[in-house]
């Protein structure tokens, strides 16, 4: 969720999607905020030739070991092979010039030609054949001559593209998956073309399976620790405030004057004093009762109600209250209505529609412009909208407001870190890198600044100081389980030491059952070790947790592609680089 107190960034600066880089690359791997890398292999030599071109077609032979070609001859004077080769070449004269009827029967002939045992050759024609059936845009076609060629060869790269291709046309996403995903593994993932195809199937496949998964999932409260960090990313909200002397509820009250008390008191304090007690799951009936015998909290109560809802995944039941309280007009709600302009905002850019998350925002600084929270939350949604100099202003707003707000003042420094990261300004890094230390040396109780810095750390390979950096964050927040996510991840990088990286992911999974990020983790390590049973499963544990559609369409992308490569495995051998 956008509004706790752990910043999502955009878009890594690879360019490549975290499916992609985790999964399927050997070269580094991205995970989760900060851009920390998981692995630093070797593998950065790419191949050359016509790796981001289109392939060639059709093709003179099955591969560079095979037989040259023989001019055409004397039909009388050539053995089968020959008579096969000689219908070919005509057939490619054809293809060259766009006449894809006459090629089709030019290499129909060289398949019938052909003598059985010359599989290479053989598994060509087919290729060819299907080339031209994918001019003429007759897929199933397509599919059948390419998986002739593939059963002859089991190899044969582009065989298994092109019908990759058609499996697409065909909307069979499952099957075009499997094979462009052989196709990456043979090509070392060095074409930009299969890389592409991939990305593009494995986005369709997880949306379409969180879009259903997400419909009929049953509600799931975070853990207490999540609960507690999203409020701790708010200074001005009122419902997060500890119950005032006088509205405990009535537990104490004697018999005679207890209805009067408990109907005026009602669902609402009683829902405070379960937030005190961390017996989340009463929270919405409590706050339900107050608003449907319209008691003196109403506005709270369908705010506070909103915000769980919007914590156990329920946008739906969410957007309503919140929609309540933000078209109210009384002078006394000002506050609240803000609070859920910034909750409502950050539910949209969730839901992937950034203007309507923008006007929210904008919407609450109108109404309540002295609101510290409101350029907080605006601050990260700047960073996500990958706008900085924005994301700054509105920190450096925030921090005029509640100069003692350690967390805006970190996130700016990671805002500011980012920016000179990413422009390759080694001054402007420094300085950044400078705010940090100022930051925990005003604010040593911030763990988030410790969190922060460490991950700017990481990226700079500065690995000893990072390590301090999470063991600081792990002292003031023993319960912190994304923090030994973060150290386990640098042990891999710095020490490359998988055992105590999966010791500290494992410690994350201890200490919080709910971490998806923790799940998330230990597949993709588990993927790179070719552990892809044990993988799909800690992705299918990240997926029942994920707190958001797009998050878990993103799940399903990652748990997608580990189960194509052991459907590849099974099906061709093929398995690609371990750790």
């Amino acid at each position: 969720m956008m509004a706790a107190s752990k910043p999502v960034e955009p878009q890594s600066g690879t360019g490549l999607p975290r499916w992609q880089v985790a999964l399927m690359v050997g070269a580094p791997i991205l995970i989760g905020a900060g851009a920390v890398y998981l692995w630093n292999r070797s593998r950065k030599k790419s191949k050359k030739g016509k790796r981001n071109g289109e392939r060639e077609t059709p093709e003179g032979s099955a591969s560079p070991v095979s037989k040259p070609e023989k001019p055409d001859g004397d039909p009388e004077e050539m053995n089968p092979l020959d008579r096969a080769q000689a219908a070919k070449n005509k057939g490619n004269k054809y293809f060259k010039a766009a006449k894809y009827e006459q090629a089709i029967q030019c290499y129909s002939e060289a398949i019938s030609r052909c003598p059985t045992e010359q599989k290479g050759d053989l598994s060509t024609f087919y290729q060819n054949r299907a080339a031209a059936f994918e001019q003429q845009q007759k897929w199933q076609e397509v599919v059948d001559d390419c998986t002739r060629a593939v059963e002859l060869n089991p190899r044969y790269v582009k065989a298994l593209f092109r019908r990759a291709k058609a499996q697409e046309r065909l909307d069979n996403k499952k099957q075009c998956l499997e094979d462009v995903t052989a196709v990456c593994i043979l090509e070392a993932f060095q074409n930009q073309q299969s890389m592409l195809l991939a990305d593009k199937v494995l986005k369709l496949l997880g949306k379409e399976k969180a879009k259903e998964k997400y419909k009929n999932r049953e509600p799931l409260m975070p853990s207490p620790q999540f609960i507690k960090s999203y409020f701790s990313s708010f200074t001005d909200d009122i419902i997060s405030q500890p119950l005032l002397k006088g509205e405990k509820a009535d537990e104490d009250k004697d018999k005679e004057g207890e209805t009067a008390e408990v109907k005026e008191s009602s669902g609402y304090l009683k829902a405070k004093q379960f937030m005190e007690e961390e017996n989340y799951d009463k929270i919405i009936s409590e706050c339900t009762k107050e608003i449907e015998t319209r008691g003196k909290y109403v506005a709270e109560a369908l705010l506070l109600r909103a915000t769980f809802n919007l914590l156990i995944g329920n946008a739906t039941a969410a957007k309503p209250d919140l929609d309540q309280v933000i078209n109210m007009q009384e002078a006394s709600v000002k506050q609240l209505r803000a609070n859920a302009l910034i909750k409502r905002g950050s539910m949209y850019m969730q839901q992937q529609q950034p203007m309507l998350s923008t006007q929210d925002f904008n919407m609450a600084a109108d109404i309540d412009s002295q609101n510290a929270d409101v350029y907080h939350h605006r601050g990260q949604l700047k960073i996500l909208l990958d706008q900085v100099e924005e994301a700054v202003g509105d920190f450096d707003k925030c921090i005029i407001l509640r100069p003692d707000s350690a967390l805006a003042q970190a996130q700016k420094c990671f805002a500011l870190y980012r920016q000179a990261y990413t422009g390759n300004n080694p001054s402007q890094v420094q300085t950044a890198m400078d705010g940090f230390e100022d930051v925990i040396k005003r604010f040593p109780k911030c763990a988030e600044g410790y969190a922060l810095y460490a991950q700017a750390l990481t990226d700079q390979q500065h690995f000893g100081k990072a390590n301090e950096m999470y063991n600081k964050c792990i002292d003031l927040e023993p319960d912190n389980a994304t923090t030994y996510v973060h150290k386990g991840l640098l042990q891999l990088q710095w020490k490359q030491d998988l055992d105590k990286g999966l010791d500290l992911i494992s410690k994350a999974i201890e200490i919080d059952n709910k971490c998806d990020f923790a799940y998330e983790t230990m597949g993709t390590i588990e993927v790179q070790r070719g552990n892809l049973d044990k993988a799909i499963d800690m992705f299918n544990k990240a997926i029942n947790l994920a707190k958001s559609e797009m998050e878990m369409a993103h799940l399903y992308s990652l748990c997608d592609a580990a189960y194509a490569q052991t459907e590849v495995a099974k099906k061709y051998g093929l398995k690609p680089p371990t750790l």
